[in-house]
């Protein structure tokens, strides 16, 4: 088992209210941001390098001060009850850390201690079995693949059974197989009763595994449900430098919009559940108009970003 399930009266793994973080010279990394992590669910905080993420998560394990708000985790404030809060989560950061010169089960035993679990009821070999490190349990640390790597940050941070984990970037750098195998690993832990905060870049990992979605865009928080989130990124484009000038651009029921940039370049965009873009562009010779040059994109999660903040901007 990898997680346990804990009776509390509020809903709320995590709730955050007009947390603001301003850093030494003025840098505002958060602003004023609220958002609550329902108790057994799968969270997505998605958003770009700079954004906050990385500085709200580091609030909730005690790395940074606050500079006004409020925090806390399993009903447990971050400031007014330090210990009980820091019990309740679990953080598997980024960047692979550990003494290369311990063993996995050394590893896991010395983070127990750390968090004080009685050694009657830690849980090493358990975890190993879990995260299937269990063969190298007496293997060099620095001996494990990048994935086992990986895999060894998950087992740590679940050593003291935190109801609630937080996983910053799991999936950043590693390829299609291994991504796949830490979102079953987070599907697990979730099914097994543990909270889950996942911090991506990735659409399709938001879209695969979170129950919500909550994006940090410059500090500030815009919340969105997945679908939603995912439909704004559906759409693509095609920008086309045609073979004579338009003085309108060319329509059809199966385009979003089509918009004339110059004389002879338009931009169409469409929805890539209804058509691709070969059928963008026959669609556009079937009227009568010859394509000199094609080039494609398609909405990532800059574009999402940019389209939810848009309406703040103006």
């Amino acid at each position: 088992m990898l997680g346990y399930r804990m009776i509390m009266t509020d809903t709320n793994a995590i709730s955050i209210r007009n947390l603001s973080k301003i850093y030494q010279g003025g840098k505002l990394a958060l602003d004023d941001v609220s958002f609550d992590v329902p108790q057994g669910s799968i969270f997505g905080l998605l958003g770009p390098n700079g954004a906050g993420k990385s500085t709200l998560i580091n609030i909730l394990s005690g790395l940074v001060m606050k500079s006004s708000g409020s925090a806390s985790i399993w009903g447990f404030d971050i400031d007014k009850d330090v210990r009980n809060a820091k019990a309740h989560i679990g953080i598997v950061p980024q960047e692979i850390m550990f003494d290369p010169f311990f063993t996995p089960l050394e590893a896991l035993e010395l983070q127990a201690g750390l968090y004080g679990v009685p050694k009657s009821k830690r849980r090493s070999m358990e975890l190993l079995r879990a995260m299937r490190l269990e063969d190298k349990a007496d293997a060099y640390s620095r001996t494990l693949s990048g994935g086992m790597k990986r895999r060894l940050l998950i087992a740590k941070a679940m050593v003291h059974s935190p109801p609630v984990i937080v996983l910053d970037e799991p999936t950043a750098g590693v390829d299609i197989e291994l991504r796949q195998q830490l979102w079953d690993y987070v599907t697990r832990l979730n099914n097994n009763g543990t909270t889950v905060v996942l911090t991506t870049h990735y659409l399709e990992e938001a879209e695969q595994l979170c129950d919500e979605i909550a994006i940090i865009n410059h500090g500030k928080l815009i919340a969105k449900p997945t679908k939603e989130l995912v439909g704004m990124a559906r759409e693509k484009a095609v920008l086309l430098t045609l073979d004579k000038p338009l003085t309108a651009p060319p329509r059809h029921a199966a385009f979003e919009k089509a918009e004339l940039i110059a004389d002879q370049v338009v931009e169409i965009t469409y929805n890539k559940d209804r058509m691709n873009a070969g059928e963008v562009l026959a669609a556009v010779q079937g009227m009568g108009l010859g394509i000199v040059d094609v080039t494609t994109k398609e909405a990532d999660l800059e574009d999402v970003f940019l389209s939810l903040t848009s309406g703040d901007a103006e």
